[in-house]
Formats: C-alpha cells, sequence, structure tokens
C-alpha cells in the first residue's frame, strides 16, 4: 500500500478487501474459546502471584523486624520463598506468553472476518491491527483505534462507521497502559533491589502488577467474547444500516457459545 510523502508515517495505511487472505476469514469459534480460556490462565496465574507476593511481603517484614531467631532459620525461609517465587514466575511468563500469541491471532482473524462479512474501507488490515502493537510509542493509542474498528466493523458491517463502541473500550486501554507501567515498573526494580527497603519496594510494585493484570484480563475477555457474538449472528440478524449497533441481546442469547 502507497502513502503520499506528507503523510504521518504513524497514521494506519488504508486497507483494501483484497489484502485479506480468505482462508484467514474463517469462524471465530474455536479460536475465542482458546482465547479466553487463556485469559482466564492469565487471572488464575495472578491470583496465586498475589497471595504468594504477600507472603514474601511478610517475610521481608519479619526480616526487616528481625523475627527470626538464627540465620539459618531466616535462610531456609528465604529460599523457599525464592523457589517458590520463581516456579510462578516461570507459569506466568508461559501463560502471558501463550495468551498473547493467541489474542494477537484472534484480533487478526477478528478484521479479517469483519471485510468477509461485508465491512469496506476499513482503515487497518488485519496485519497492522496486530503490527501496531510492535511499534513503539504508536502502539500507545493505534492497538485501541484498531480493536475499535473491529468492534464497529462486526456490530453492523454495512455502516461501520456510525456504530458507536462502548465505554468499557477507554476502561480496557486504560488498564492496559497502566499494567504496562507497572510491568516495566516492577521488572526494573527487582533486578536492582539488593536492599530491604528496596526489595519492598519492588514486592509491593510487582503486587500492584498482579493485581492490575485481573480486571484487564477481565475486561478484555469481555471485549473478545462479545465481539465474536457480534460476528456470530447470520446475516439476516444483521442491525439496520445506520445508528447504534444492536448486538446486545443477541450476545446475551448466545452466552453459551464461550
Amino acid at each position: 500500500m502507497e502513502d503520499s510523502p506528507s503523510r504521518n508515517p504513524y497514521s494506519p495505511p488504508k486497507a483494501r478487501v483484497d489484502d485479506v487472505d480468505p482462508d484467514h476469514a474463517g469462524k471465530l469459534a474455536n479460536l475465542t474459546r482458546w482465547t479466553l480460556w487463556a485469559l482466564y490462565a492469565q487471572i488464575a496465574i495472578s491470583t496465586v502471584a498475589i497471595v504468594s507476593g504477600a507472603l514474601e511481603y511478610q517475610l521481608l517484614r519479619e526480616f526487616q523486624q528481625g523475627t527470626f531467631p538464627d540465620g539459618a532459620t531466616g535462610q531456609a525461609a528465604a529460599q523457599a520463598n525464592d523457589q517458590r517465587q520463581g516456579v510462578i514466575g516461570v507459569v506466568q511468563v508461559i501463560i502471558f506468553l501463550v495468551s498473547g500469541v493467541l489474542i494477537l491471532m484472534w484480533i487478526y482473524r477478528a478484521n479479517a472476518n469483519a471485510r468477509a462479512r461485508g465491512a469496506q474501507e476499513m482503515r487497518f488490515t488485519p496485519g497492522w491491527s496486530v503490527g501496531w502493537y510492535f511499534i513503539p510509542f504508536a502502539n500507545l493509542v493505534m492497538p485501541y483505534r484498531a480493536l475499535k474498528e473491529i468492534w464497529q466493523a462486526s456490530a453492523a458491517p454495512q455502516a461501520w462507521r456510525a456504530q458507536e463502541a462502548p465505554a468499557t473500550f477507554a476502561l480496557w486501554w486504560t488498564l492496559w497502559i497502566v499494567s504496562g507501567i507497572a510491568n516495566q515498573a516492577a521488572l526494573r526494580l527487582s533486578m536492582g533491589a539488593k536492599t530491604l527497603v528496596q526489595l519492598l519496594g519492588a514486592n509491593i510494585v510487582t503486587l500492584f502488577s498482579d493485581i492490575i493484570s485481573i480486571p484487564l484480563a477481565l475486561v478484555f475477555a469481555w471485549l473478545v467474547k462479545h465481539i465474536a457474538s457480534m460476528q456470530a449472528r447470520p446475516a439476516d440478524a444483521l442491525p439496520a444500516a445506520t445508528g447504534r449497533d444492536k448486538f446486545s441481546t443477541y450476545a446475551e442469547d448466545h452466552d453459551e457459545l464461550f
């Protein structure tokens, strides 16, 4: 796709229907189920991490207060804590990597499906709906706009520009930004922590990061579920060509799909 020389390099390229491989415009049902299960796994491991992090905080406070009767007892407790936190950390990384791949696959497929169902002149291609996540600075805005467009095109493919996205999008993106900042802060603090005070600070920020990941996963699961429900509608159930989308009744009636 060609852009004019004066065009902002961070503006999304205009998408064409012929950019989409028909093989990628299949049903979302199976991929949606896997994506939702991955998000639920995120919630589960984050809950475990919060409990473990709280235990670590208690241990650090005990060290700070000199609770342990001797060094050997404290050393044994510290080693047990490190082993537990290490295992949980590895599981977290695996789950978040797998769920990240599934989410990006789902976004790509949802965009392709919206086009296959008749949405014309969408600004974001399936590839760029995913690609913007990896471009610094642009990834603070463009992924939000791309998923919002998928929602609009799913609500009414023939008149997607007239559709209004719910306020849930703003909540999702706010949580995403806050979570990203918290994750980076937790990583940097953990890598540089050497004193008890620094370890306590890293622990608190890590706890916050784990806590914020739960509502983020829940909100994104809601978006995934409802976009998939809208795209599951038969052609004769699509909303009128103008006005707000009428997805909610259909989505509620088909919750059992997911």
